[in-house]
C-alpha cells in the first residue's frame, strides 16, 4: 500500500521560510515522479513543482526563483523549500507522486502567510 506523508507546513511571516517534507512507503521512490501542488480556499488545486526521477525539475511562474523542489532517495523523502513567502502563497499544499502509471496523494499539510 503506497503512503505519502507530508509536514513541516504553518505559520509564517511574509518574507519567511518553510521546508515542506514528502515521506512515501509502498513504492520505489528513487523511480518515481514527485510533484507538489496547492489549493488555497476557494481555489482550484494547482501544480507547483515537479521533480522527474533524473533530478529534472520544472516550477510555476509564480514560485520560480523561490521555490526549490528535491528529493533524497536515500530517504524516501521530497521536499518544497520555501522561500519569501507571500500571503498569496497561503494554501494546503500536497505532494503527488506517479509510479508506474499510478498517481498517489498526501493528505496535504497547510501553510498560512500572514502579512
Amino acid at each position: 500500500q503506497v503512503q505519502l506523508v507530508e509536514s513541516g507546513g504553518g505559520l509564517v511571516q511574509a518574507g519567511g521560510s518553510l521546508r515542506l517534507s514528502c515521506t512515501a512507503s509502498g513504492l520505489v521512490f528513487s523511480s518515481s515522479f514527485l510533484a507538489w501542488y496547492r489549493q488555497a480556499p476557494g481555489k482550484e488545486r494547482e501544480w507547483v513543482a515537479d521533480c522527474t526521477r533524473y533530478d529534472s525539475t520544472n516550477y510555476a511562474d509564480s514560485v520560480k526563483g523561490r521555490f526549490t523542489i528535491s528529493r533524497d532517495n536515500t530517504k524516501n523523502t521530497g521536499y518544497l523549500q520555501m522561500n519569501s513567502l507571500q500571503p498569496e502563497d497561503t494554501a494546503v499544499y500536497y505532494c503527488k507522486m506517479r509510479w508506474f502509471g499510478n498517481e498517489y496523494w498526501g493528505q496535504g499539510t497547510q501553510v498560512i502567510v500572514s502579512s
